[in-house]
């Protein structure tokens, strides 16, 4: 792990190769290729990969390939590209539908040892005769089949001949359980679907809950690391590794998921926000995908700083969304160059510049790593500011322009507003100032101050920009644990989430690269869109303001 700070996952483990339980340490990170990976996955990754490569063992990439209808090899190819950002490397790369015949054969043995059953009830049926947490379930009429009756319905289901629903094969445990888990729970189900990695050889498929416990075993995986919600199912866990004679015996352990405010962690939800047109995509840069975080800006080492000062747990409370940007912040302040960029543009006519003329002004690319260098930025007689920086009528304590008021152009001069243009409709659109040519930046002026200093482009060799500024897509952090949850969940989606800006940026940026990424003076940090940036046209994302009051 980036860092070794000690959680009690990390110390069972220490705790098993002291006593020879273990000899190696066999990880997994076993994503359903079902939806893109969102910033909660990263945790695990963070996890399963961090502990394997600490201790020298092996961690596995294995896709839980067990349910065709929602499943997608588009899936399985962003979840490797994420992986690999986010600094990984797997050891092994398996898919449960690798096992499906492997866990056939452990489901005939349950069927032979009278500990598993072929069920003609209805998904419904089934629902209504498990009991309740207080009261103890009822058992399917269907429950003592023969081995040899269940035996042949469950061949015969492999074959083909029962339509999807008709039949089930159940785990024969214990209908009266408190663990409602282990109630006789459905092991395998009929689907006729084309399955992305064995397209039709199959036509039943094992449920998650049997073909983990058996993948993980099949693997030689020692520490089967989930999140609290499996914690429930561990006894089901063990009961299969257990019946089904499997060789090798890995022990689950739950630690609690990672939740953040004004985010939804549930890949039902962010599909249904894809598949609606709510954003353009999986990668679209507010949601909290990592192809999301990665086109917005965030960098591998930001996600992973921030997923291990979260801390392993078994609680699962929500972690402030400004910690997440502190550490994005943290990680840029000393890569991205500065810049400047004038999103809401204003032009300025400096009146008492010499026409024609054009200087060259000296600039670090980042103040806080000198080895960056310089930068040189073009001034002239006409600039664009941001209308933001002018008020006719200003409030008492605002000290950018103004009529009458004198200010400093960053790297530049003093200005000072002496007329604002109007249209026709009374809106400014022009301001006319004058310069002193005494204040240039680096001169070692010491005359006369000012209050405040604005940014600004040179306006002959502007480079057009788009600007994207973002708010967080859902706004309210406790939807997650909604019960009216599709209503509100769409109820609450913001419709100002995404503000589309045009202006400009200094000449220097007319080669930027996709994922480029960049702090605008005032502005924040910004990432280079790489869907529309090109050499026709530049596109930026806003990947977090300048400022937070987070304190780590």
């Amino acid at each position: 792990m980036d860092n070794h700070s000690s959680n009690f996952i990390r110390d069972i483990i220490i705790k098993d190769l002291e006593s020879g339980k273990h000899k190696e340490v066999v990880t997994r990170f076993p994503p359903e290729p079902n939806g893109y990976l969102h910033i909660g996955h990263a945790k695990s990754i963070f996890l399963n990969f961090g502990l394997g490569d600490e201790f020298n063992g092996r961690t596995n990439l294995r896709f839980d390939d067990t349910n065709p209808l929602k499943e997608d090899v588009e899936y399985v190819n962003s979840i490797k590209e994420d992986v690999k950002w986010l600094g990984y490397e797997w050891d092994g790369l398996f898919f449960a539908s690798d096992y499906f015949e492997e866990m056939y054969n452990r489901a005939v043995l349950l069927i032979k040892k009278g500990l598993a059953y072929v069920d003609d009830l209805s998904a419904d049926e089934i629902r209504a005769l498990r009991g309740t947490l207080t009261e103890p379930g009822q058992e399917s009429p269907y429950r003592n089949r023969s081995a040899e009756e269940n035996l042949d319905l469950f061949v015969r289901m492999r074959n083909g001949e029962f339509g999807n629903g008709e039949k089930v094969l159940r785990a024969k445990i214990d209908m009266k359980s408190p663990n409602i888990n282990l109630r006789d729970p459905v092991i395998y189900r009929i689907s006729h679907t084309t399955h992305h990695n064995t397209g039709d050889k199959w036509c039943i498929y094992p449920m998650y809950a049997f073909a983990h416990p058996i993948e993980d075993a099949i693997e030689g995986v020692t520490h089967s690391i989930c999140t609290v919600e499996f914690e429930d199912q561990r006894p089901l866990y063990n009961w299969v590794v257990e019946q089904c004679e499997m060789e090798s015996t890995p022990q689950q352990i739950e630690f609690g998921r990672l939740n953040i405010t004004n985010t939804v962690m549930s890949k039902r939800k962010l599909k249904q926000l894809v598949d609606e047109g709510y954003v353009d995509g999986w990668d679209d840069p507010r949601m909290p995908t990592i192809s999301g975080m990665r086109r917005k800006g965030f960098t591998p080492e930001s996600i992973r700083n921030f997923v291990g000062e979260t801390g392993v747990s078994k609680g699962s409370g929500a972690v402030d969304e400004q910690m997440l940007e502190h550490f994005v912040r943290e990680d840029l302040k000393l890569k991205a160059p500065r810049t400047m960029g004038i999103l809401k543009p204003l032009k300025v006519v400096i009146t008492n510049y010499p026409e024609g003329q054009v200087e060259w002004l000296d600039a670090e690319i980042n103040p806080e790593v000198p080895e960056m260098g310089m930068r040189e930025i073009p001034f002239s007689r006409e600039i664009y500011i941001e209308q933001d920086d002018f008020m006719e009528n200003p409030p008492s304590k605002y000290f950018r322009l103004f009529p009458g008021n004198e200010v400093r152009l960053k790297h530049a001069y003093f200005i000072k507003c002496e007329e604002a243009i109007k249209d026709a409709e009374g809106n400014v659109i022009e301001l006319r100032c004058t310069y002193d040519p005494e204040t240039k930046s680096g001169t070692g002026f010491t005359g006369r101050k000012v209050k405040g200093t604005i940014h600004w482009v040179e306006a002959s060799q502007a480079v057009p920009a788009e600007f994207r500024l973002y708010e967080p897509l859902i706004m309210d952090a406790s939807l997650e644990e909604s019960t009216d949850e599709e209503k509100t969940f769409l109820d609450h989606v913001n419709p100002k989430s995404l503000e589309v800006l045009n202006g400009f940026v200094e000449p220097n940026m007319k080669e930027v690269q996709p994922q480029d990424k960049f702090q605008f003076f005032r502005h924040g940090y910004f990432n280079a869109d790489p869907k529309h940036t090109s050499k026709d046209k530049i596109v930026f994302n806003r990947i977090v303001s300048l400022k937070s009051s987070f304190k780590v």
